[in-house]
């Protein structure tokens, strides 16, 4: 029997170091997203500049207000809310939307998504109703063609018809007055 000890070959060396190698690797990446600032909570949209998608939903039923349409964005800005009753973001910002309708420099108008008219109603009449507009989207087909990860989601839609901003999750008093208004305020500003 050889008592020799085999010295490791370069390319054992690298199996050796390959796992620490990636480890380093991902764990710069994943500090230059946390150095980088950027809010890793904002989903971009790819609708953002476009025409809001052709829409034609029918009034939430018993609500005497009429059901979402593209056409009536032409000419005014239009505040557009993804909401349900099932969901719970929605009723936490649904003091911040009543809030925005004082403003009546703007429409507010509703895709209330995959919800039963009789739990919508009742969500709006206890909490209150934000709305000029409710359009119900019972299968949730609309909400795909308008890029809708979830609810609540806000869209800001210009006097030219085309999505100007769009906020994902719930809004808040400070996300309304920090991002959501100078959005709004830019699309008054913007020619029709």
């Amino acid at each position: 029997m050889s008592s020799e000890t085999e010295t490791p070959t370069p390319r054992r060396r690298l199996f050796v170091f390959l796992p620490l190698l990636v480890f380093l690797g991902l764990a710069g990446l994943f500090l230059s997203q946390l150095l980088s600032g950027r809010d890793v909570s904002e989903v971009p949209s790819a609708l953002i500049g476009l025409a809001a998608p052709r829409t034609s939903l029918p009034p939430l039923e018993g609500s005497n207000l009429p059901g979402l349409d593209s056409k009536a964005f032409a000419g005014k800005v239009t505040l557009v809310n993804v909401f349900a009753s099932w969901c719970a973001p929605c009723r936490e910002e649904h003091p911040v939307l009543l809030a925005l309708a004082q403003d009546k420099r703007f429409v507010m108008a509703a895709l209330n998504y995959k919800d039963r008219p009789e739990n919508a109603r009742r969500f709006l009449g206890d909490l209150g109703n934000p709305f000029q507009a409710i359009g119900v989207d019972e299968a949730g087909r609309t909400a795909i063609d308008w890029g809708v990860y979830g609810v609540p989601e806000t869209f800001v839609i210009g006097k030219d018809g085309k999505i100007a901003y769009k906020h994902v999750g719930p809004l808040t008093a400070e996300s309304a007055k920090e991002l959501l208004l100078p959005q709004i305020d830019k699309a008054l500003a913007a020619p029709g």
